[in-house]
């Protein structure tokens, strides 16, 4: 299944797309995409479903966040091959963790904001976890059964704010929409093997990033599990994986992202964002 949220931002109401490419609403039988929806008995509820008995929405609405109330976002750094060869660093031992703020996420076609004084602003795709079960101290042979399903998350990064304004990542990474998510989630049992998924992301049409979940570093699993021993994952929570090579600040010569240039990412199986990228705008 491909569930999503759809309409003006605050105002978001649950659905889930078709096989014809409709969106079909679900709010007679959930509020929201929230965790009782993401549970295992949510999920199965919605499977039961006929889609096309479900109210067909006219138009083309916005696409909201796919998944309400995140409580938090965890996430990978250096987790391919390719980018630590890129980089010429040294592999991490373990999963390198950051956080960024959940007041980052935005919608898969919302614009991205530049935040005042930026000047780095950089890109990075990359593949996200949905957290469906809590898990705590998961093993890593049951950890993807926590997963209720993956999306597209774009790692927006200002690389000024991260790497030279005190040691840790955050800063970098927490500013007003640097988390776009979506365009929906793809339940856990369409994505067949989370390490064997391709991924690009393009600046301005021009292909800056391209690669595949088979060269991260630690996988889907290990990650969940290595997480779940230093935090309770909750439904909702969302774990990025990392991002392959060619990000903005890893080019010879370095470049960033500006106000009017669009960018476009994907995932094989999981859709396409699309963001043009604005200045600051005081709220």
């Amino acid at each position: 299944m491909k569930l999503l949220r759809y309409g003006a931002k605050g105002r978001e109401r649950p659905g889930l797309l078709d096989a014809e490419g409709n969106i079909r609403d679900l709010s007679a039988h959930f509020p929201d995409i929230d965790a009782s929806v993401l549970a295992p008995q949510g999920l199965q509820f919605i499977r039961r479903l006929d889609p096309a008995r479900l109210p067909r929405v006219a138009g083309r609405p916005r696409l909201g966040v796919p998944v309400a109330h995140v409580s938090k976002i965890v996430a990978i750094g250096l987790n391919y091959h390719a980018l630590a060869q890129e980089g010429k660093w040294t592999l991490p031992p373990e999963p390198v963790l950051f956080f960024k703020a959940t007041s980052a996420v935005s919608g898969p076609n919302d614009p991205i904001r530049l935040p005042p004084g930026s000047r780095r602003t950089d890109w990075e795709v990359e593949l996200a976890m949905v957290v469906g079960r809590t898990a705590r101290r998961v093993p890593v042979g049951r950890a993807l059964s926590h997963v209720a399903g993956y999306c597209i998350g774009h790692d927006v990064s200002e690389r000024e704010f991260q790497f030279e304004r005190g040691p840790t990542w955050d800063k970098g990474k927490s500013c007003d929409s640097f988390c776009p998510l979506g365009p929906w989630l793809v339940t856990r049992d369409e994505v067949r093997d989370p390490q064997n998924l391709d991924l690009w992301l393009a600046v301005n049409d021009g292909v800056m990033q391209t690669g595949s979940t088979r060269d991260m570093v630690f996988n889907c699993a290990e990650i969940l599990s290595f997480v779940s021993h230093f935090m309770t994952l909750v439904p909702g929570d969302v774990i990025l994986t990392g991002t392959p090579p060619g990000s903005g600040f890893t080019r010879e010569p370095p470049c960033f992202l500006a106000a009017g240039d669009e960018v476009r990412l994907s995932i094989a199986g999981l859709g396409e964002q699309k963001q043009r990228v604005r200045g600051f705008m005081s709220p």
